[in-house]
């Protein structure tokens, strides 16, 4: 066989080699070192603030990486605080509220049980059993598996919601040492920013430092206009559910909008997760008007979305609709419901890679030996 494909072979083994290493590297490695790449992502984040702060207001580094972190970490206990607070009133509504529910459930239960067609029922059913005495002993072990199944099934619930509050409660010491590794990583790596961005710097050869700043930089703007499209689409959402709910008058018009438009974060499920069993509910409990309102209001979301999302999307990521479309369903048959998500951020590191020419760099390495300029 002529050397130069022998050494095309080499330099294609030696590619497949490093894909192959640095798969292993993102699976095996990252779990190790994943608070250390979160303080990376903060203190780049932090780094225009600091930034600002030790060139304009003459506020040395550590203490500009220290003020920013202190605003940053103050800022999210804030929300989260707003948003449990917020949480906690509406279920003390909702528990005001079950009590009538409960009500009304328990007379339809009484008024069903003493209509004349069930009062008949129950008397063929006693005298059937009456009648026949060599069922009773399959009729009553058939009712005897059915409690204890009942029985099996609510221990098994109750169980797994205990367990879950214990996990819960025992990982909290692991989440508070984790987030102190974070915020020690974000300060020492922003402390000492361009003193490690010069060091990697010097590790890395120039073209491969050169076709990694693209493939960075695009995949930034690339992700942070996926996170926008969905903050666009959100906000859609939760107005047009707000304005819905205000015009069928229904209480708390805002928490509910954006309560929904929160839930339109699920994958797949999206709005119907919350709209579609209240629709259901209203039909039940008997208030027909507010379930066809519900029921249009659902109708108007499902057409705005579908006709705005492929033009955000297309005009804040750059991805067309078929592509996406494949991404995600090819998504949901490897790794389920979360593939769904991860399907188009795929998508969008693969186009990225693109468009940075990483592809027609490696085929040129393997081909002819030539490294990216």
């Amino acid at each position: 066989m002529d050397r130069a494909i022998w050494k095309q072979i080499g330099r294609g083994l030696l590619v497949l080699i490093g894909v192959l290493l640095l798969i292993l590297a993102l699976i095996y490695v990252t779990p190790l070192v994943y608070p250390f790449i979160i303080g990376w992502l903060l203190a780049y984040a932090i780094n225009p603030v600091v930034n600002i702060m030790h060139r304009k207001m003459k506020i040395p580094r550590w203490l500009g990486v220290t003020l920013s972190l202190f605003i940053a970490v103050l800022a999210l206990l804030t929300i989260l605080s707003a948003l449990v607070t917020r949480i906690v009133v509406e279920i003390i509504h909702l528990s005001k509220s079950l009590d009538s529910t409960i009500e009304w459930w328990r007379n339809e239960f009484e008024r069903i049980v003493a209509s004349t067609e069930i009062q008949d029922l129950i008397g063929k059913l006693n005298a059937f059993y009456q009648n026949n005495p060599n069922y009773q002993q399959t009729i009553n072990s058939r009712i005897s598996d059915t409690a204890n199944l009942l029985a099996k099934t609510s221990s098994s619930i109750i169980s797994t919601i205990l367990n879950s509050i214990v996990n819960l409660i025992s990982s909290l010491p692991n989440v508070a040492t984790i987030t102190v590794v974070v915020l020690l990583a974000a300060f020492f790596i922003g402390k000492d920013w361009y003193r490690h961005l010069g060091k990697v710097s010097g590790w890395v050869p120039a073209g491969i430092r050169k076709t990694t700043s693209v493939v960075w930089a695009d995949l930034l703007h690339a992700l942070l206009g996926y996170l926008r499209a969905q903050f666009i689409m959100i906000s859609i959402t939760a107005v047009v559910v707000t304005l819905g709910l205000l015009i069928l008058g229904v209480d708390y018009p805002i928490t509910i909008g954006l309560l929904i438009g929160l839930v339109d974060l699920l994958p797949y499920l999206g709005v119907g997760a919350a709209m579609v069993p209240w629709i259901a509910y209203m039909f039940i409990y008997g208030d027909i008007s507010l379930g066809i309102g519900l029921s249009v209001l659902y109708g108007v979301i499902l057409v705005v979305r579908s006709s705005i999302e492929p033009k955000v999307l297309a005009s804040s990521v750059g991805l067309d609709p078929l592509p996406t479309l494949i991404a995600m369903f090819v998504g949901l048959k490897l790794f389920g419901v979360a593939g769904l998500i991860i399907g188009p951020v795929s998508l969008v590191i693969l186009s990225t890679i693109h468009r940075a020419n990483v592809f027609r760099d490696l085929y040129g390495f393997v081909m002819r030996g030539k490294s990216p300029p």
